[in-house]
């Protein structure tokens, strides 16, 4: 897991609906679930460059191409939410929440709920 590349967004959104699918999928089903207007050749790109950085595994089925992870999203979330908090907030968790709570306004029920999160986790 460690030498898993950073996903660019684009990329990122398009492997969202594949692991979100926990199944091969075909790129007409990725283009019915996109929020973006992208063309079929533009989606096939990133599909191939997923591929060739060995996110993807592409195979045919009838006469379609269907593509399914091979990385699990929780192993790519895991390293991507790693590498923030290192990049970041130099590994503080501290840092990085104290930075959500000044910035982005969490409510008293987020707090609960971190609370009780990090009480089961002990």
């Amino acid at each position: 897991m460690t030498d898993l590349q950073k996903i660019p967004d684009s990329e990122l959104e398009i492997m969202m609906i594949i692991w979100d699918a926990d199944e091969g999928v075909t790129s007409d089903y990725i283009m019915d679930r996109l929020d973006k207007t992208w063309q079929k050749t533009t989606v096939l790109n990133f599909l191939s460059r997923l591929g060739d950085r060995g996110f993807l595994t592409v195979h045919k089925q009838s006469r379609f191409n269907v593509y399914e992870a091979l990385v699990k999203k929780e192993d790519y979330l895991q390293k991507e939410s790693k590498t923030f908090l290192q990049r970041m907030h130099h590994n503080s968790l501290t840092s990085l929440v104290a930075s959500l709570y000044d910035g982005a306004g969490i409510s008293k029920e987020d707090l609960q709920e971190l609370k009780k999160f990090i009480e089961e986790a002990e």
